[in-house]
């Protein structure tokens, strides 16, 4: 049967309590309040029936919102069936899965909830692809929201308060906390840093994100490429606990600085060692194999032979 179009009172319809997204900015609610008042409603609200003239929204409460504050006496809905809690929030999900403006947060929050509800109706917890699959999401945002489910409260606080700003406003997001996580948890990893350490540090990136000593979402991957020299031998431990400890105590100096101060010239070596490993092993399978190379590499090589001989003779 076709889906009709019905007009109902905004005091008839409710919020869906399972809506994975609780944050509505108030900029955006005011654009989209202007646009229905100047043109209506152009795309209906979808929602189910849960008791007589009580209906519930599956997709539309920003429309609905601006229903209310615009004191429009209808708007325009499709009814759906009444769903379970389950296919409540997998609906919700497949309805806005194409849609990029739902925060992180709250999504993995629902997320968790809706793997709660797969463990209690199969008796085991979802895979991955499992709960991609209920959720619409591809696998990759499944594992990065888990990763969100796993912050600390306190991150979750300062991410929800963020998120309450125009996104033109806010200073950190997900993938800052998400970063500055890895980062530190790199330098934990090789005990260069201890527990307490690791959330001072972590709080210590997420404050200079907001102060804007911290301009690159990705800068904290450094702290990584540090803690592996340290696996090489290339810095001293002591060292790094000092760089460490300054990047934790001076208000003003960036990852980005340390890496400068530590390792970003053995980083360079470093990766241009592997380069000239692997093109040695090409050239050598070339030897051996006896094959005519043609002018353009010989040139090429030539040049290279050059370069080898300027460098080593320094």
């Amino acid at each position: 049967m076709a889906e009709s179009i019905r007009n109902l009172s905004p005091n008839w319809i409710h919020q869906n309590p399972e809506n994975p997204r609780l944050i509505f900015r108030e900029n955006e609610l005011q654009e989209l309040e202007a646009s229905i008042d100047l043109q209506g409603i152009l795309v209906p609200l979808t929602v189910y029936e849960s008791s007589p003239n009580k209906y519930v929204i599956l997709d539309g409460e920003r429309r609905w919102r601006c229903a209310h504050r615009l004191g429009l006496r209808q708007v325009p809905v499709i009814v759906q069936p009444k769903p379970t809690r389950m296919q409540n929030i997998m609906m919700m999900f497949a309805i806005h899965n194409a849609r990029k403006d739902w925060d992180p947060l709250p999504t993995a929050m629902k997320l968790q909830q809706l793997e709660e509800l797969f463990y209690l109706k199969e008796k085991r917890n979802p895979t991955e692809a499992e709960l991609a699959q209920v959720s619409s999401m591809p696998r990759g945002e499944v594992r990065r929201l888990k990763l969100v489910i796993a912050l600390p409260k306190k991150y979750k606080d300062l991410l929800l308060k963020e998120g309450d700003l125009p996104r033109s406003d806010q200073r950190v997001t997900v993938d800052h906390v998400l970063e500055a996580v890895r980062g530190s948890a790199a330098l934990r990893k090789r005990e260069l840093i201890d527990g307490k350490q690791e959330s001072r540090l972590i709080s210590t990136i997420i404050s200079k994100y907001q102060s804007g000593v911290i301009k690159n979402t990705v800068e904290p991957r450094l702290l990584a490429k540090i803690a592996r020299a340290v696996d090489r031998s290339e810095v001293t431990r002591p060292k790094v606990h000092r760089l460490i400890e300054k990047l934790m105590s001076d208000p003003q100096y960036s990852i980005e600085r340390a890496f400068k101060d530590s390792v970003a010239r053995i980083d360079i070596e470093h990766g241009l060692e592997q380069q000239v490993l692997r093109l040695t092993e090409k050239l050598e399978a070339e030897a051996i194999a006896g094959s005519e190379i043609g002018k353009s590499l010989q040139l090429a090589l030539k040049q290279l032979n050059l370069t080898i001989r300027r460098l080593t003779s320094m």
